[in-house]
């Protein structure tokens, strides 16, 4: 069972409508479980992997997401190309709720969260300049486009810890920063994405304003949720797009991210790490 395509689904987006030929696959991996199970499929013609992000009816935070293992995960799969859908709070006037903006930075104002595959004895710094995959962020604003949305292409996602939303002098402060949208997950994904050579793309659903517009000083999870049902069709629509398009082998540097990022010689990495990131740096080390 492979899939070449990840899909992970965001707040409200709990399911891929068009999938055919499902089965599920549960998985544990070195780093723990997954999400959930992936659900296996065909989208549009091609095997796709899909993921809830925070579980069957929603019982994660994203706090306790153990994103390493839903990467990690999508990279024994098969996977090779990752469409992240993600509801966000918009910081500006003109990315209105219901609008996608697919952004092109992040900013990180977490705490502590694991983003590396990398450690106890292995050591890894790949580049992160440009934290998602250009040619898959074009695709997907492209099919955005075709399906009717109101589209944004770049900008800086804000990836604050939760699961409180901001204060209003936090989102006034990003504001001043001229950062874009923020949510709550997105960047540790991009990080493990990158270290696992998979390339990796973010739809970011506006739900809201943030606290800092004044007819949205408070956020309810009531109002994300009714924008969020609205999102979930068009993201599945846009996802579908997406998928149809991706037809060419990659020729971006996300698949070659670890050949000059790997420090540590061979004969000094413990045998048990190289066997639990053989799927992520088999091609380098053995």
């Amino acid at each position: 069972m492979t899939a070449a395509i990840g899909i992970i689904g965001g707040s409200g987006l709990y399911e891929m409508a068009e999938l055919t030929d499902r089965e599920e696959k549960k998985m544990t991996t070195p780093f723990g479980d997954p999400s959930g199970p992936y659900v296996l499929g065909t989208l549009r013609g091609k095997r796709v992997a899909f993921l809830a992000r925070h579980g069957v009816g929603h019982r994660i935070l994203p706090s306790e997401l153990n994103f390493r293992a839903n990467i990690y995960g999508m990279k024994v799969l098969g996977v090779e190309r990752i469409l992240s859908a993600s509801a966000v709070g918009s910081l500006k006037h003109e990315y209105k709720p219901l609008d996608i903006v697919v952004p092109d930075q992040f900013f990180d104002r977490t705490r502590g969260r694991i983003s590396t595959f990398f450690g106890r004895g292995l050591v890894a710094h790949v580049a992160f300049a440009h934290p998602v995959c250009g040619d898959l962020s074009k695709t997907a604003a492209d099919a955005a486009e075709a399906v009717g949305a109101t589209v944004h292409r770049g900008g800086t996602y804000v990836n604050m810890e939760g699961p409180q939303f901001s204060t209003l002098a936090e989102s006034k402060l990003y504001r001043s920063w001229g950062l874009d949208v923020i949510g709550m997950t997105n960047l540790q994904e991009a990080k493990l994405a990158r270290e696992a050579e998979i390339c990796y793309a973010t739809l970011a659903l506006v739900t809201d304003y943030d606290c800092w517009h004044p007819d949205h000083d408070s956020v309810t999870v009531d109002l994300i949720i009714a924008n969020l049902m609205q999102n979930a069709a068009t993201a599945q629509k846009t996802i579908a797009e997406a998928v149809d398009r991706l037809n060419t082998a990659r020729t971006c540097a996300c698949k070659d991210a670890l050949a000059t990022a790997i420090i540590t010689q061979a004969p000094l990495v413990p045998e048990q790490t190289k066997r639990d990131l053989a799927p992520i740096i088999g091609k380098y080390m053995k």
